[in-house]
């Protein structure tokens, strides 16, 4: 049947491409324009969308780009790239048939959008370190066009920014380098407010992370990270968010080394460029299903510069090292336990409304509003299964009486194949070649049930429990790697 079903795949891809004109974008997007899906869009360069300029892009749109490209929404302008499942929206390199996968990537850019979100960057000049909305901070992977360019700036005062719609759209095989030690992620995401819309989001293969947030209130749901070069999931400079249904899967796409090619956390965390800066990082993890690699993989989650995270009704498998990492002076901005920050232990232990004062005059359930109820940092009704490490478990007090989280005996997942192990970039690596994502044994049943406006009430732990939302819009489907 699903052999089937890919041939049939293969056929409608080859109809629509065949009829489909190319079009070479070489400009900026300086009016609002819409891209349609019966032409195949060809990045030359880097595009951005300029300011007061919308993008639209129909469902069922091929967009490819090459090693020189890279498509970018400035702050003030929006993109409505809005998918369906039965007519995704692809982004990928010139070299994918669409229909199979390769263990590579750095063969185009990426898709970047920014906003003005409130940020935790240093470069107002004032020295104050407040949530004033003064801050603003050049994009990671891209580069001034002359002096004073602001094309690549990101942060502003509105978090309730909107960049506008991305949903059922598929990020493949990017990363490329467009200026020395200056990565692209799979995902850019720099101050984008909460009032943007970003559901059903794949990154499949990319050299450095696969989504990267800095700062801004974006909400999203419903993504797919599989084997990134990097980090899966990284934020930095005061992200305040929620995120819920997501698969993460850890692997390679290159050789060069970790953090270049070949996986490292799954997720990596910093609070603020300053760690007694404010906004620091508050984020809200729901319904997460993160597979590390077993024989050479690094952290679960790695914490650092005074973050705050809580993750609950969550699945971490296979994590080849610590689970909860202390990043300790790791980050950028002094780390825990430095001048006015506290440690990580101590962010365990204290009630989430202990809210710090702000001279800035923003009350601080309107700077946090994400956290209800725990601890600044809190692990609650989670399953571990397959876990190299469990002190740190003990260490933060995540397997307390009350917390509900289990270390369990049986696979929380359905099933997993991996690849015969290999070595790349001096790790023992072993990609998974088929997932059945959906819950099993102990991650079936949840009592932790929130219903937030934005979290979906989930009685079950993981991404997945009977419905497998891959299925047929995402490059893990079509490339045979579940079903």
């Amino acid at each position: 049947m699903k052999k089937l079903a890919l041939i049939a795949l293969m056929g409608m891809v080859a109809a629509g491409i065949a009829g489909a004109a190319d079009i070479e974008v070489t400009e900026n997007i300086v009016t609002s324009t819409t891209w349609t899906a019966d032409n195949v869009y060809y990045l030359q360069g880097v595009i951005y969308v300029e300011p007061g300029a919308s993008l639209t892009i129909e469902p069922g749109t091929l967009i490819r780009g090459n090693t020189a490209s890279t498509l970018v929404i400035a702050k003030g302008a929006q993109i409505f790239a809005n998918g369906r499942k039965d007519a995704p929206i692809i982004m990928t390199s010139m070299e994918d048939d669409l229909v199979t996968y390769r263990p590579v990537s750095e063969e185009w850019g990426n898709l970047t959008i920014l906003g003005n979100g409130i940020i935790a960057a240093t470069m107002d000049g004032d020295g104050t370190g407040q949530p004033d909305g003064t801050d603003t901070a050049q994009m990671e992977g891209l580069v001034a066009r002359f002096e004073g360019d602001t094309f690549p700036l990101y942060g502003g005062d509105d978090d309730d920014d909107d960049s506008g719609v991305v949903r059922y759209v598929s990020l493949r095989y990017g990363g490329f380098v467009l200026s020395m030690a200056n990565e692209l992620n799979g995902l850019s995401i720099g101050g984008v407010g909460r009032g943007t819309d970003m559901e059903y989001v794949e990154i499949m293969n990319n050299v450095d992370d696969g989504i990267e947030i800095w700062g801004g209130t974006l909400n999203i749901k419903y993504f797919s990270i599989w084997n990134i070069g990097d980090d899966s999931f990284d934020v930095d400079q005061g992200w305040r968010g929620k995120a819920q249904f997501g698969l993460i899967v850890q692997g390679y796409c290159g050789s060069n080394s970790q953090g270049s090619g070949i996986g490292d956390n799954i997720f990596e965390m910093d609070g603020a460029e300053d760690a007694s800066a404010q906004p620091f990082g508050t984020a809200l993890f729901y319904n997460i299903t993160a597979i590390g690699q077993p024989l050479d993989g690094d952290q679960g989650t790695e914490f650092r510069d005074n973050m705050r995270a809580q993750f609950h009704n969550c699945i971490f498998m296979d994590v080849g090292d610590a689970m909860i990492k202390d990043g300790g002076t790791s980050g950028d901005g002094g780390g825990y336990g430095s001048a006015g920050v506290p440690t990580l232990l101590e962010l365990f232990n204290t009630p989430y409304d202990e809210y710090p004062t702000n001279t800035a005059g923003i009350d601080p359930m309107v700077l946090y509003p994400d956290l209800t109820s725990g601890n600044w940092c809190d692990f609650t009704n989670n399953v571990f299964y397959n876990l190299a490490k469990t002190d740190s478990l003990v260490q933060f007090g995540v397997m307390d009486e009350g917390k509900g989280n289990v270390i369990a005996e049986n696979s929380p997942i359905q099933e997993i194949v991996r690849e015969d192990p290999v070595v790349v970039g001096g790790k023992a690596m072993a990609n998974v070649t088929y997932l059945n994502p959906r819950a099993a044994n102990d991650a079936r049943h949840s009592d932790h049930i929130r219903d937030c406006g934005f979290i979906t009430p989930a009685p079950y732990k993981g991404a997945f429990l009977d419905h497998n939302w891959l299925v047929g819009w995402t490059a893990a489907y079509a490339y045979g790697m579940t079903d």
